[in-house]
């Protein structure tokens, strides 16, 4: 039978005053070390991934993409060159 491991482990070493700022804030909010790491890694992460997935417009900015979204302009030959040669490459037909 297989075993799932629920926890995974993060070794990490330190330099002793970093490591004694971090005990300090953990014991000032009333967490263990490894659930004040834990915690601070966690929301440190997220920050990172919702800046990396959210883009941010001006007003103006997000006015022009939606205008475009609804009004698309007319497809240019580029476009229109793209279209024929994924036609012809990736969905196996050749347009007339």
């Amino acid at each position: 039978m297989a075993r799932t491991i629920a926890e995974e482990r993060i070794p990490a070493r330190m330099p002793t005053a970093v490591y004694e700022r971090i005990l300090e804030a953990a014991q000032s909010v009333g967490a263990t070390l490894n659930q004040f790491v834990v915690q601070s890694a966690l929301e440190k992460a997220n920050a990172i991934l919702e800046g990396e997935r959210i883009i941010k417009l001006s007003t103006a900015s997000a006015d022009a993409v939606f205008s475009l979204i609804e009004n698309p302009p007319e497809p240019n030959e580029y476009l229109m060159d793209a279209m024929r040669q994924h036609n012809k490459t990736i969905a196996g037909n050749n347009p007339s």
